[in-house]
């Protein structure tokens, strides 16, 4: 894939980098930004293509004069530079995947003062002029702990894998599990950890605790890649698992699923498997460009999720390696089914 050249597909990490890119010239056609608070996992990697792919697509059909991608480290403090950046550039609306829920309400408060269209999405802002796009992450999550609880007979032992450290989606899902969880007093919390939704920091969280944790019944994860990681650590640990995997929640990765359907050709492994879909950063980008336009958005808007079952397994099966499962979301989509205006051509 090709990013723009003016976008420079800046994917910065903590170098500070973002001050020194010239600012966006002037322009009658509106240029959108992409503030990325975390680049580090597939479904991250993937919702970035997305929204680049949009906004190409945009400015080849001369909707808008540029986009910007910027990404960051996780951190807020980086993302409030490359907020600031961003503002000082002039730009017409961003998209932001926020590190924090309200460490950047007041630069983002600053942005929106500046006349400048705000679009949160997934990781999600609390500032009151933020337009936002998430997901049900407490009813998708709670949905997925009771169907996974359901497959071990609502006892036994479980891990907790946690998510992107310090996220609002990390917190929302938690609570969601852990609710699920307490409603349950037959099923224990052997061990809690974070997998960062990326398949080799989940795997190493998984070995590390394994050795001192009774027989684990079911796992309950929060998506990205870290379904992969946590079943890669059951099979190399072996011993009782070899034969009799737990439940392990899928999160739709392209690498779980194929692992998923060979379990299923070798005998019946039943688990759930649901994830919110990166296509998102495209949806993004449609609604920040409506706003851009200064047509009318809602203030909230909610994006569906993907579910993967035996019925459906074999439709994923051959997913390029590194994806996850979502559709592309097109302006017109956009316009159907999240925007409040009539239909996009």
């Amino acid at each position: 894939m090709k990013f723009s050249v003016t976008a420079l597909a800046v994917c910065l990490t903590a170098t500070g980098l973002g001050a020194a890119i010239a600012p966006a010239a002037a322009q009658d056609k509106p240029t959108i930004a992409l503030s990325n608070s975390f680049y580090g996992n597939d479904w991250r990697r993937q919702m970035v293509d997305s929204f680049t792919e949009a906004a190409e697509s945009a400015k080849a059909e001369g909707l808008i004069g540029d986009f910007i991608v910027l990404n960051g480290d996780g951190s807020v403090p980086q993302q409030q530079s490359q907020l600031a950046d961003l503002i000082l550039r002039g730009v017409d609306a961003i998209a932001i995947n926020a590190a924090s829920e309200t460490a950047l309400n007041n630069i983002v408060g600053k942005a929106c003062s500046a006349g400048i269209a705000i679009i949160a999405f997934d990781s999600i802002l609390s500032e009151d002029c933020a337009h936002t796009l998430g997901f049900d992450f407490t009813q998708y999550k709670t949905d997925q702990a009771e169907a996974t609880l359901d497959l071990i007979g609502r006892k036994g032992n479980v891990i907790v894998v946690r998510g992107v450290k310090g996220s609002a989606p990390d917190a929302q899902m938690y609570a969601a599990q852990m609710k699920v969880l307490e409603a349950n007093p037959d099923v224990k919390v052997a061990a809690e950890v974070y997998g960062q939704a990326t398949a080799p920091v989940a795997q190493s969280a998984i070995a590390n605790v394994l050795p001192s944790l009774p027989k684990i019944d079911a796992v309950l994860g929060q998506g990205g890649s870290d379904d992969y990681g946590i079943a890669q650590a059951f099979e190399q640990y072996g011993g009782d698992y070899a034969d009799a995997m737990p439940v392990i929640e899928g999160g739709g990765s392209a690498d779980f699923i194929r692992w998923w359907a060979g379990r299923m050709e070798k005998g019946d492994y039943a688990t759930t498997s649901m994830n919110t879909t990166p296509g998102i950063g495209g949806a993004a980008f449609w609604v920040a460009l409506a706003l851009a336009e200064g047509d009318d958005v809602p203030q909230e808007m909610v994006m569906p999720v993907a579910v993967v079952e035996p019925d459906n397994l074999g439709e994923y099966k051959d997913m390029p390696q590194g994806r996850i499962v979502s559709p592309s979301y097109s302006r017109a989509w956009v316009a159907e089914h999240l925007l409040s205006g009539p239909a996009a051509n």
